[in-house]
């Protein structure tokens, strides 16, 4: 499967060393704003050795239709801002290439793009690409259903720069009927990123945790949401579409 990854910051740069490790995939290029590390190649600069191109790209010099021409992929992997969709999100349905977001935090502006875009071809998004607090997800909203009455606090914990509330504890919070302003956030240090939702019943207590200890792990929910939506049909998708036929019973 070939793709084309747009945004190289931390997790970017982890995303492509998790894709340039996995033979499923071929990492075609890489897409940035900054002109630091343009025309070098990712493979060379992150110390993998590979056979893959991954030529990186600076967006300000290239344009998005002449890149999917000469460099075409299956799919599209969006680390970059809820901005970076108006500049590739057009031209990649117009090619019938998949759109996979991991951005966190979207308006309802970029929302209804998307949705827009999903009407040409297949477009996945979920604020936290990683299986773990995916899963995390649907085992709390099991135990809603089980406990409905249960008292939930949600809480999240980032790295010191991180700024708002996280994305994932929202989406989280929304899934169990939690107000969002009730989100108890941590600004400390280097934490990648931790979710924790504790389930309050009479005498006793249950917590789930999620803790990304690296940002491969985002690396590895690229991979197990590409792989799932080789084969789906045009449409937005979330985790849950890719989840629940493995919750089947």
């Amino acid at each position: 499967m070939k793709i084309g990854l747009i945004g190289f910051g931390k997790t970017g740069k982890s995303v492509a060393s998790i894709l340039l490790e996995n033979k499923k995939f071929s990492l075609e290029w890489v897409l940035r704003q900054s002109k630091v590390l343009e025309h070098r190649s990712a493979p060379e600069f992150l110390g993998i050795e590979s056979n893959e191109p991954g030529l990186i790209y600076s967006s300000s010099n290239t344009n998005v239709n002449d890149l999917l021409e000469k460099h075409p992929v299956d799919a599209i992997i969006d680390f970059s801002s809820d901005e970076g969709i108006y500049f590739y999100g057009e031209s990649a349905a117009k090619k019938n290439v998949k759109i996979i977001s991991a951005i966190s935090h979207y308006k309802d502006k970029e929302l209804k793009l998307l949705k827009k875009l999903a009407d040409k071809t297949t477009v996945f998004w979920s604020p936290n690409i990683t299986l773990g607090v995916n899963y995390l997800l649907f085992a709390a909203r099991f135990l809603k259903k089980i406990a409905p009455w249960v008292d939930i606090e949600v809480n999240e914990e980032h790295f010191k720069k991180k700024e708002g509330t996280s994305g994932t504890a929202i989406k989280i919070a929304e899934a169990l009927d939690v107000e969002k302003e009730s989100i108890n956030s941590v600004r400390a240090g280097g934490i990648v990123g931790k979710h924790e939702v504790i389930f309050g019943f009479p005498y006793q207590t249950v917590r789930l945790i999620h803790e990304s200890i690296s940002r491969e792990a985002f690396g590895s929910g690229v991979v197990f949401v590409a792989e799932n939506l080789k084969d789906k049909k045009k449409g937005l998708y979330s985790f849950e579409d890719i989840l629940s036929p493995y919750f089947a019973v």
